[in-house]
Order: structure tokens, then C-alpha cells, then sequence
């Protein structure tokens, strides 16, 4: 499925194809996040000493207020990045599986592919290697690289741009989460949301399945390899 009613951008002139990672490169119903998601409580839950509810209620808090839990705890509660990293990508990434069909969607752009993550490049290596399609891109720019300042932060946007020299007009952002596209958009990017194909029930908060309606939304897709595919079958 896409929505046809928004094509306010296209993608004849672009020439850098930036991705989100999780959720975005993979589908949403492996809810692989959902494990990152209760590492999350737990570090919060031992780091503060609190019970799980209120663990939850305060990961949330911060993921919603700060871009990610782990910036609302490190402002919050001087938590070190490093360790919170490494504890909560500890994860089982077996129900990931290799998709050739991506591969060889994102083969055929043309042009530069690269990843903007608020993850680390150490979990982004292992999801790329269990997909198959790691090779396809150029780099990874997480959320070291971007100095523990999350997207939607619209510094994390412009650090990337300017170490990967990538031409925000010639661009496009794909990406999971509204929010996180309201910025590239404003600096000219095409932007395309990725969402839940509907078939299988996914681990989502309501406010994280919202604005695909949004002015800054130009596309939306529950199938990316398709939609891509779809998008160089055009240009041949």
C-alpha cells in the first residue's frame, strides 16, 4: 500500500537515499525493537530502582520528551552512554531473515545509500549482517556519531548531512516514525514513512502509529522493498 494523495516530492533527482534502521529496513511485525524495548525497562528498572511499572512509565516518558530513553536518562540521571548500549542491544537477532528482495530493490537506486540511526553502529552491523543487504550501503551514522543527540534533535540531521556531504535537495529519508521526517523535510528532502503492512500484530505505542497524514510526509509505504522496486521499474 501507498498513499497516492501525497506526492508533493518525487525521487527523479535524488541522488542519496538515507534509511532509518529498525523498523524501517526490516519489517515491523519482527519486533525485534520489542527486545531492545524491555532491556530498556530493565536497565531504567536496576539503574533507578524502581519496579517495572514505574520503569515503563518513566522510559516512555523520556523516549517521548528527549528522542530516546537513553538521552532522557543520561540528562535526567548522568547515565554513561556505553554502558547503556551495551546493555540493552544485548539481543537475540535470530528472528531476522535474510531478504533478497531488498537487496535487490536497493541495488538498483541509483546513487549513494547510507543509514541514519539513533541506535549504534554495533546493533546496526548485526541487523545488516542477519538481512543480508549491509553491503549495499556506504556508511552508518548513529548515535555516537551524532554526539548522543537523537533525531528528531535538528542538529543530529545537520551533523549527518555535513559528514556524509550529502545535498539535503537531492535526498531522501525513509523512516518509521513521523516525527523524525518533519525535519529532513524542512531541509528539502523527499520524505517516504514506512508503517505496519496490517497482516500481523506489531509492538507499537499509539503515538509512534501517527501522522502519515502529516504536510511533511510525502509518501507512505507498508512495503519499502516493493516501493522501491516500484520506483526504479518507473525510471527504466
Amino acid at each position: 500500500m501507498t498513499d497516492a494523495r501525497r506526492l508533493q516530492r518525487g525521487f527523479g533527482h535524488v541522488e542519496t537515499w538515507v534509511f532509518d534502521l529498525d523498523n524501517t529496513l526490516y519489517p515491523h511485525h519482527v519486533n525485534l525493537w520489542q527486545q531492545v524495548d524491555a532491556r530498556i525497562g530493565e536497565y531504567i528498572g536496576q539503574f533507578l530502582d524502581v519496579d517495572p511499572i514505574e520503569a515503563r512509565r518513566i522510559q516512555k516518558d523520556y523516549y517521548k520528551r528527549f528522542g530516546t530513553s537513553m538521552r532522557g536518562m543520561m540528562t535526567e540521571h548522568g547515565v554513561s552512554a556505553d554502558d547503556y548500549l551495551a546493555y540493552v542491544h544485548q539481543i537475540d537477532h535470530s528472528p531476522l531473515e535474510p531478504n533478497p528482495a531488498m537487496g535487490a530493490a536497493l541495488e538498483r537506486l541509483p546513487g549513494r545509500k547510507l543509514i541514519l540511526t539513533n541506535g549504534s553502529t554495533a546493533h546496526a552491523g548485526k541487523v545488516l549482517e542477519r538481512l543480508g543487504f549491509g553491503h549495499h550501503f556506504e556508511a552508518v551514522f548513529d548515535i555516537i556519531a551524532a554526539e548522543l543527540e537523537p533525531k528528531p534533535s535538528p542538529q543530529t540531521y545537520r551533523r549527518f548531512l555535513e559528514r556524509h556531504r550529502v545535498d539535503a535537495a537531492r535526498a531522501a529519508m525513509f523512516e518509521d516514525l513521523a516525527r523524525n521526517l518533519a525535519v529532513p523535510h524542512q531541509l528539502g528532502m523527499t520524505t517516504v514513512l514506512v508503517v505496519p503492512d496490517g497482516t500481523r500484530e506489531v509492538v507499537r505505542e499509539d503515538w509512534e502509529m501517527e501522522g502519515r497524514g502529516a504536510a511533511h510526509v510525502d509518501h507512505v509505504t507498508d512495503d519499502l522493498a516493493g516501493f522501491l522496486a516500484g520506483l526504479t521499474a518507473r525510471s527504466a
